[in-house]
């Protein structure tokens, strides 16, 4: 295998040239909880319809990912990282201090989640983060003063709300959306509402705070759907009151009985959110260790695959599981297509 166009460290490309001839025949991955269902999807279709063994998708966040591809190159290390965020400058050094020097990003769509109701139910239109802090955490300012939340009607989080009870459908802890609520909705809402303030002032360290914030109710107020959104529709059709929280497209295909809130005064669409506008979004990525290419089997097919038209694109299987597709679809193809690196290199 040529390796004229990496600019791999000497020790680490002596690494991999000795693992070649004994290299492993499968895809290795892991990273972000949230683009997990995402790469676990594309790799049973690629699995089932190439000639090569089903990659490898583990978990453990984007950060425990990012860390595990930059231990160096070599068939003992990953071969992709996932993430639900770029990566950051330290990241990038610690790969290259360990010669993973060449490093292709793919951003692969977008995830954007919506809050919706029954057609016919009460009028939920309009929201911001902060009510839905106020209505599902754990703890919430009253006064100037964090106490247990006890709101059991909407009106009572904010007035302009509907008069009715608390009843939340929410992405479960397994669910590949619940990260991004946590983070753009209930993370947001508590630092908005001065709660997250306040709990810094009374003692804990920011991560604690964090922590604290994105604590949710258990009392039922707030219910937690680890299925997928067909099972929170069933929950909203059997409950008229209740809202739920669904993936963009989910809810476009099902607008015959659903009505969408705005979030922050911002409606949700695939423009705004592609653009960031909508608050409850943000871009995915997964990142390719260019000096596994040709070494590790199906890497680059894989990679290919995983941004095709009919897989990432409109109608395809992750649009349908609720991925955003990206409207610069084409560019990211020709990423990946020509080995382009995030240091310019191809």
């Amino acid at each position: 295998m040529p390796f004229t166009k990496l600019t791999v460290s000497t020790t680490a490309l002596i690494a991999l040239t000795a693992s070649a001839a004994h290299a492993r025949d499968n895809v290795q991955i892991a990273g972000s909880s949230t683009v997990l269902p995402y790469a676990s999807i594309v790799a049973e279709i690629f699995g089932e319809n190439f000639e090569f063994p089903t990659p490898v998708v583990e978990s453990g966040g984007s950060s425990a990912g990012l860390k595990r591809f930059c231990e160096g190159v070599g068939e003992g290390t990953i071969d992709i990282a996932n993430a639900s965020r770029p990566m950051r400058e330290k990241e990038l050094k610690v790969c290259a201090d360990n010669g993973v020097n060449d490093i292709v990003e793919v951003r692969i769509g977008y995830d954007g989640i919506v809050f919706a109701s029954r057609l016919d139910g009460p009028e939920f239109t309009a929201f911001t983060a902060g009510d839905w802090y106020g209505a599902l955490a754990q703890d919430v300012m009253v006064d100037g003063a964090l106490v247990a939340n006890t709101y059991a009607r909407w009106s009572e989080v904010n007035a302009d709300l509907p008069d009715v009870d608390i009843t939340a459908f929410i992405p479960g802890t397994k669910h590949g959306t619940r990260e991004v609520f946590e983070e753009n909705v209930l993370l947001q809402g508590c630092k908005d509402s001065g709660a997250m303030a306040a709990m810094i002032d009374s003692g804990m360290d920011e991560d604690a705070a964090e922590g604290a914030c994105m604590s949710v109710r258990t009392d039922g107020r707030s219910v937690e759907i680890d299925g997928d959104y067909t099972e929170t529709l069933a929950r909203i059709d059997s409950n008229p009151t209740g809202v739920g929280v669904f993936g963009l497209a989910f809810y476009e295909n099902n607008t015959d009985s659903l009505k969408v809130a705005t979030m922050g005064g911002i409606a949700p669409s695939v423009d705004s959110i592609a653009s960031g506008e909508y608050p409850v979004s943000r871009p995915l990525f997964f990142y390719i260790k260019k000096a596994h290419i040709g070494v590790i089997p199906g890497l680059k097919e894989f990679a290919e695959f995983f941004v095709a038209d009919e897989i990432a694109g409109e109608g395809g299987p992750l649009a349908n599981y609720g991925l955003v597709p990206d409207p610069e679809l084409a560019e990211t193809q020709a990423i990946v297509a020509d080995e382009a690196t995030m240091q310019g290199g191809m």
